[in-house]
Parts: C-alpha cells; structure tokens; sequence
C-alpha cells in the first residue's frame, strides 16, 4: 500500500494555461520525487494596458511518500 502527500503550488506563463501548468510540475520535479497526478484547482490571468498579459494555475500535486 502507498501513501499519497499532496502538496500546493502555482505557476505562471507568457503562452498559456497549459505551459504554467507544464511550468509548475517540471519546477516541483525538481525538488519532490514520486509526482503521480495533479489537479488543476484554479487558473487566473493577468491583465495589463486591456491585453492578457500572464496565465496563471493553482495545482494541487500528488506524490508518493516514502
């Protein structure tokens, strides 16, 4: 039996939804091992001069402990 840890983080991006997402797990990688799943839990954008300027996600990352 395996049990899950899950963790909160937030990324951003220039392009889009999918590359802050894409951002925000390769960044975890790099520090938490075991990555299974992750759940978008919210998605935000900034706005400068009336133009989409940053998208941003909230994830929640699931990992195994060992």
């Amino acid at each position: 039996m395996s049990v899950m840890k899950v963790i909160e983080v937030m990324a951003d991006s220039s392009k889009s939804w999918e590359d802050a997402t894409r951002n925000a797990i390769e960044r975890a990688s790099n520090s938490v091992d075991n990555i299974a799943s992750a759940w978008v839990k919210d998605q935000s954008v900034g706005v400068d001069g009336g133009k989409v300027t940053k998208y941003r996600v909230t994830l929640k990352v699931s990992f195994e402990v060992k």
